[in-house]
């Protein structure tokens, strides 16, 4: 089953430079056999270099328990350091048009 997906991830460390790319080069490795696209957008606060990626497309996870499980297995060791917070929406694409409950 293929699921849109919606993530929406804030990563912060001191502030050092090229931390897009840097984030960037995580992306590729964490989701490489995904057909997911990401935007991302750096900013320098107090000190701190912060990138928020939004990342769409098409998954195959069925919930977002399911996508934080593939995260956990699948993210290294600088992803989660520089997590700092995250918002996913998973919604499996169903057959029909979604607004009557049929399938």
């Amino acid at each position: 089953m293929t699921s849109e997906t919606y993530i929406d991830f804030c990563f912060v460390r001191p502030e050092s430079g090229g931390f897009a790319a840097e984030i960037d080069e995580l992306l590729k490795h964490t989701f490489a056999k995904k057909r997911l696209n990401w935007f991302l957008e750096e900013k320098t606060i107090d000190g701190a270099d912060m990138v928020v990626a939004e990342i769409k497309g098409m998954s195959d996870w069925k919930s977002e328990e399911e996508t934080i499980g593939f995260l956990e297995e699948n993210a290294g060791e600088r992803f989660w350091e520089y997590l700092q917070g995250y918002k996913l929406f998973i919604y499996p694409v169903m057959r029909g048009c979604n607004s009557c409950g049929t399938h």
